[in-house]
């Protein structure tokens, strides 16, 4: 399999779209709002793609500061190609590209709770959110 990695700070919202229907993360990531989708990619600090013969097929997405914190907030991998250590290898080139010195943090789904472990990231018990308010389009 001839991957390809690389940081690609101008993805477009539709491969990014395509990305999101093809893996899992299609769900729980607002794939009928491509306002909101655009602002996702270009407020993003990192964006490191994997491609497979020119189709993007894993995606990880990052907040950093660079120095402390990554935030892990994307880890897209097309079904057709999980289990082949593409969302391992886009974890660690992504923390590599933050800054080994941070801490990555992320928050995971449901399905994939037993996946973090598998690739050596640690359990944390203590995360607090205070959920999205959504505009009244009403």
């Amino acid at each position: 399999m001839e991957l390809q990695y690389a940081l690609e700070p101008e993805l477009t919202v539709a491969e990014f779209l395509d990305l999101l229907e093809r893996s899992t993360l299609a769900a729980r990531r607002p794939v009928n709002q491509p306002h909101t989708l655009e602002g996702m990619l270009r407020h993003a600090d990192l964006i490191l793609t994997a491609r497979l013969h020119g189709k993007l097929v894993g995606l990880a997405r990052a907040i950093t500061d660079y120095h402390f914190c990554t935030y892990l907030s994307d880890l897209a991998v097309d079904q057709a190609v999980q289990k082949q250590g593409i969302g391992k290898e886009l974890i660690s080139r992504l923390h590599e590209a933050a800054g080994m010195q941070t801490m990555l943090i992320l928050l995971a789904a449901p399905a994939a709770r037993e996946y973090y472990p598998h690739i050596g990231m640690q359990y944390h018990d203590s995360c607090w959110i205070i959920p999205r308010k959504l505009p009244d389009l009403g």
